[in-house]
């Protein structure tokens, strides 16, 4: 069974989101420690979201209640948020309602700026990650390959697609009530990473020439040269933007006179909120963003889009255990055969063959399970398999109740 527990900038301050932050990237590894019955988990970070995955062994309400419980004590530990604290400003969603939140968070329905750009990459290197930890699951891997494919239907099929909307170009529609002319500024980026080069691109578009690069972790150089930038760490320039991770800037970088404008897009903080007292400095931070993102009023077909792929990856998780007892029935006969053949002297060619023909037996059937399930007819589809084959799906052993 699959839970989620979302912390985003609907339901919790950024203050909060800034706190979980710190503990995104060893998070993972906790919560499937954190009972027996968690078996996969997957955390997505984000500068607006915290959201925990977890794949449960147990499709039981007091083992859901047990797993959201540990989940809270293991992030509250690493946190040093209270427990009851992350409990207000957490939504949990259940069995179907998970497909549908994630589908829609990797879409960029759920975003402070909706549609937005980054989130689809971001969810896959949450992905990633899960699987360089040893966290992921069989489940939870179906969730979010299928996750970032409905994104991309969402994108080609509707409005939201092609748009270039992203916190970055919010940040800098904002900011230039405040730069006469693009073109004219220097404008110093603080990181070298993903968020910083989608920051370049973002910046080139607004028409901006002077651009140079900031890293204390000795990537800059590089960086520099792959982008057409200079490598700077002179902090006078008209335009800070900061989108980096695990760096603080203080005031006392910021020398000279002159105004600057300094953009924060970093969670955790990249800029201690004291450099606002710098004079001529004016700090534009993600809270300042969120209030000015715009309401729009997407695509009903964006949604449904959404909502029927949702209902389409329920329904094939329903149908798996029918083809799981089909494959198996198939998968006996296939080595029982396989072992007689090798008995008569049979080649390996042989073995290749009967195995390649299993496949191609098993792949229609299979198909028209999912679609069964999809109708509301899978009872159709587990009545035959009993009537034909005498196979009887089973649905998965339950553990006693640890609540």
């Amino acid at each position: 069974m699959l839970l989620c527990l979302s912390s985003n900038h609907g339901n919790a301050s950024f203050e909060l989101l800034e706190k979980l932050s710190f503990v995104a990237p060893e998070a993972t590894a906790a919560l499937v420690d954190s009972t027996a019955f968690v078996t996969g988990a997957v955390v997505l970070a984000t500068c607006n979201r915290f959201e925990a995955y977890l794949d449960i062994d147990e499709p039981l309400t007091a083992a859901t209640a047990v797993a959201v419980a540990s989940t809270l004590s293991s992030l509250s530990e690493a946190s040093g948020v209270p427990a009851a604290q992350l409990r207000a400003s957490i939504t949990v969603h259940e069995g179907p309602d998970v497909a549908a939140h994630l589908f829609a968070v990797t879409s960029g329905l759920e975003s402070v700026v909706v549609g937005e750009d980054e989130i689809a990459g971001q969810v896959g290197r949450a992905l990633d990650r899960a699987r360089r930890e040893g966290t992921t699951s069989r489940d939870l891997e179906r969730l979010f390959q299928r996750a970032t494919h409905t994104s991309r239907g969402v994108r080609n099929l509707t409005s939201i697609g092609g748009a270039g909307r992203s916190l970055v170009r919010l940040s800098l529609e904002l900011a230039s009530s405040r730069v006469a002319d693009w073109s004219a500024a220097r404008v110093l980026i603080i990181g070298t990473g993903q968020y910083a080069a989608t920051t370049v691109a973002a910046l080139r578009d607004k028409g901006a020439r002077d651009l140079r690069v900031f890293s204390r972790t000795g990537r800059g150089p590089a960086f520099a040269a792959k982008h057409g930038l200079a490598h700077d760490h002179s902090f006078d320039v008209d335009v800070v933007i900061a989108c980096t991770a695990n760096t603080v800037i203080g005031p006392e970088l910021f020398t000279g006179d002159g105004p600057r404008l300094v953009i924060d897009l970093g969670l955790p903080r990249n800029i201690d909120p004291s450099v606002s007292s710098v004079p001529g400095v004016e700090l534009l931070d993600l809270e300042t963003v969120r209030l000015h993102a715009p309401l729009e009023q997407l695509s009903e077909q964006a949604h449904d889009l959404v909502r029927t792929a949702a209902a389409v990856f329920t329904a094939e998780a329903e149908a798996e255990p029918a083809i799981v007892a089909l494959r198996t029935h198939v998968f006996e006969l296939l080595d029982a055969e396989i072992a007689r053949a090798r008995a008569r002297g049979a080649s390996d060619e042989t073995e290749s063959a009967l195995r390649h023909l299993a496949g191609v037996l098993l792949h229609e059937p299979s198909v028209r399970a999912r679609q069964f399930a999809a109708e509301g007819r899978l009872g159709e589809f587990v009545a035959a398999l009993d009537a034909l084959h005498g196979i009887r799906p089973v649905a998965p052993e339950r553990k006693a109740d640890t609540a």
